[in-house]
């Protein structure tokens, strides 16, 4: 697909006229109906909300293939046998079978079906005839050889308690039995750990095994030991409090449903003339939900014109500037990423098999939600102070006399994009745009049309922000490919 597609493009190539910027006011006017007409393109019905794996993603494909290639970008891929695209495979999981079996003494211990959920992150996790640890409010992780062979049994205290789960696992113990002893209800839990779950086909698979009992059942199954709920919350708030095997055995097991989704990132590159020097990532999400309502609902597509057309279409449109100008130094790499709104998939894939050694990256820019400001509002640095950025971003918004934003409010959005993906690989990535400098509009946004049929162009939408976006992203990647003004590090 990708040959005949390249074939098809090298015999219909158009060199885009250069854009004149002696008139201001023209060359906005023409910035923004370029936005416009890459936001109407993406985020119209006929691409069915651009979900990975569907015809809509084959025609994002195609549209951004074209546009980039035009433009003069060259495949970022470096991998002749996959140009432009490079492949990603998700896995999504289901649950499907679940059983718990407690036992004492080698006698099972009723507990009701209905009391008790068990998941797996894998494809089938099996626990059997296991002690069970008693671990508190997992707090403190206890050393591996007093988990192994194990299940831990940790008090909620109605928070969802993922990080200690996981870290209890990692620790080594076969399993993590939670008991809702908060806010939350099993109702609720079953009711989030139901939805599909989404782990790239390169990672481990996993097999880890969690369940999540009621108080009123493990009361139960406690029953005759001399113990109940009470008294174990009452041990685990007790100073020195230490881990302890209680006369409780259990067998879990759970078994998912997967399907394979076969996706992709487009990568482009403007070469630089020195690319030994270090190279710059830019970077916005292509994908979207598909049609992400039921009927009697009218629309059932989720457009995703500011989530994320708007960013690919400022990507894109800075892609074109920088075409136009001076060769940089460094490599310019320009990625639009599938998987996003499912955790990140494709900012994973490229980490974990990336074109250039992730130590190269100098910067990384992630572009995501930007069409909500007006024109002339002050740039938000989303990842402000935990990259070594802060310090080249500054002078560059002095040289362009243009506004940081002075709070880190945006940062509570840190970990909810793609440069997240990265930053957890040790790339410095941040995402910057004139629309996060106001979190009332992001939250607006999200309270209205944020994954939902309405987040839609005729909703009516910003491009006032997203052009000086354009402008200012422009500048700063052609700061950061200069390597005399930003020196090179070897990691």
């Amino acid at each position: 697909m990708n040959r005949g597609f390249l074939a098809l493009l090298a015999v219909s190539v158009a060199i885009q006229p250069a854009v004149l910027w002696a008139k201001p006011n023209k060359a906005r006017l023409e910035l923004e109906a370029q936005l416009r007409a890459h936001i109407t393109e993406l985020s119209s019905d006929a691409y069915d909300g651009r979900e990975p794996g569907t015809d809509g993603e084959a025609m994002t494909l195609r549209y951004l293939g074209k546009q980039w290639f035009d433009i003069g970008l060259v495949s970022g891929t470096n991998d002749p046998a996959n140009p432009w695209f490079a492949p990603v495979t998700i896995i999504a999981r289901e649950p499907d079978t679940e059983r718990a079996v407690f036992t004492r003494r080698g006698k099972r211990v009723f507990v009701p079906n209905n009391a008790v959920l068990v998941v797996t992150s894998g494809k089938r996790g099996l626990v059997e005839n296991a002690p069970v640890l008693f671990v508190g409010k997992g707090d403190h992780i206890p050393p591996r050889a007093e988990l192994a062979g194990r299940v831990a049994l940790l008090l909620d205290g109605g928070s969802e308690g993922s990080e200690r789960q996981n870290a209890l696992l990692l620790a080594g113990a076969s399993g993590v039995i939670t008991v809702l002893d908060g806010d939350r209800s099993l109702e609720d839990v079953t009711a989030h750990r139901s939805r599909k779950g989404y782990a790239l086909i390169s990672e481990n698979p996993g097999g880890d095994i969690e369940a999540f009992i009621t108080p009123s059942a493990l009361n139960g199954a406690l029953m005759g030991t001399g113990l109940d709920l009470t008294k174990l919350k009452a041990q685990a708030e007790k100073a020195g409090f230490a881990p302890r095997t209680l006369d409780l055995a259990v067998s879990l097991e759970a078994t998912s449903r997967e399907t394979r989704i076969k996706t992709h990132n487009v990568i482009g590159k403007l070469p630089g003339k020195r690319p030994e020097l270090g190279a710059v990532l830019i970077l916005a999400h292509w994908d979207h939900f598909g049609r992400c309502a039921a009927p009697p609902a009218e629309d059932l597509i989720c457009n995703g014109a500011v989530d994320n057309a708007s960013g690919v279409a400022v990507l894109t449109e800075v892609a074109r500037r920088l075409a136009k100008g001076p060769q940089p130094d460094r490599d310019i790499y320009f990625l639009a990423t599938t998987g996003e709104e499912i955790g990140f998939m494709g900012a994973e894939a490229f980490a974990e098999d990336p074109p250039l050694p992730l130590g190269q990256i100098v910067a990384a820019f992630n572009i995501d939600t930007v069409a909500l400001a007006p024109a002339g509002r002050p740039f938000a640095v989303v990842g402000q102070g935990m990259t070594p950025l802060d310090p080249q971003i500054a002078a560059y918004a002095k040289s362009a006399k243009r506004k940081l934003d002075d709070d880190q409010e945006a940062n509570a959005y840190v970990r909810r994009q793609d440069g997240w993906a990265l930053m957890r690989h040790d790339v410095p990535a941040v995402m910057i745009s004139s629309s996060w400098s106001d979190i009332s509009l992001v939250e607006r946004f999200m309270e209205s049309d944020y994954h939902r049929p309405g987040d839609q162009l005729s909703r009516g939408i910003e491009l006032g922000g997203a052009a000086d976006d354009v402008e200012f992203l422009t500048g700063l990647v052609r700061w950061f490919g200069d390597a005399k003004r930003v020196p090179f590090a070897a990691k």
